[in-house]
Formats: C-alpha cells, sequence, structure tokens
C-alpha cells in the first residue's frame, strides 16, 4: 500500500472528512514519527510495532562496479519489529497477492518463467 492509497482508504472510511484532512493527518504522523527517529528516541504503537534505530560500525564495502574497496562509513538505521498482534494478524490472512514478484511474473505457480 503507498501513501496515496492509505489516504485514499483513510477518507473513504471517514466519508465527514476530506481527502486532503486525510493527506494533512497522515503527512502529520509520519513526519512526527520520522522526526523522533531522527532525535534518538523509539517509537512504539502498541498492536502493530515499534521503530527503533540500529547502529550500523564502519566496514570496508566493494564497488559493484569496479570491484575497488570502499569506506562505508558509520550510520544509523531505522528498524522495525512487528508487534504480536500484527504478526498474528499477518499469518491468519490469506497468502495472495496481487502485486509481481520480485523476479518478474511467472507463468505457472512452480515458479519458472
Amino acid at each position: 500500500m503507498t501513501k496515496s492509497e492509505l489516504i485514499a482508504s483513510l477518507a473513504e472510511r471517514h466519508a465527514q472528512l476530506s481527502i486532503r484532512d486525510m493527506d494533512l493527518a497522515v503527512r502529520t504522523v509520519l513526519d512526527a514519527m520520522a522526526l523522533a527517529l531522527a532525535q534518538g528516541q523509539r517509537i512504539e504503537i502498541r498492536g502493530f510495532g515499534s521503530f527503533s534505530l540500529s547502529n550500523r560500525l564502519p566496514r570496508l564495502g566493494r564497488n559493484p562496479r569496479s570491484g575497488e574497496l570502499v569506506q562505508v562509513p558509520a550510520k544509523r538505521v531505522p528498524h522495525f519489529k512487528p508487534g504480536k498482534e500484527l504478526r498474528q494478524r499477518v499469518d491468519q490472512a490469506p497468502a495472495e497477492s496481487t502485486r509481481p514478484t520480485p523476479a518478474g511474473l511467472f507463468d505457472d505457480v512452480t515458479g519458472q518463467a
């Protein structure tokens, strides 16, 4: 689901609010979450999950094009851990997917093109 699909879905559920109102609400929540993570805070939404920061140490990497060694600096990356309720709901949901697989579209269920 994209942000615009989320906004449209919320606006449909809450007909008294316009799409513009839902857009503002979603952007406000996402901006607040991004700001909290940028400040090093942890975000916990009961029943959904938690967002925290992981620290990655500096390391040596390789340029995939030239094979040359490059120094990759230390960085902080967001990490999401789903809550128990979300894990259960996802586990009980049907396994159908409406999006193509990352490797492309397959002609049959066996995964062979």
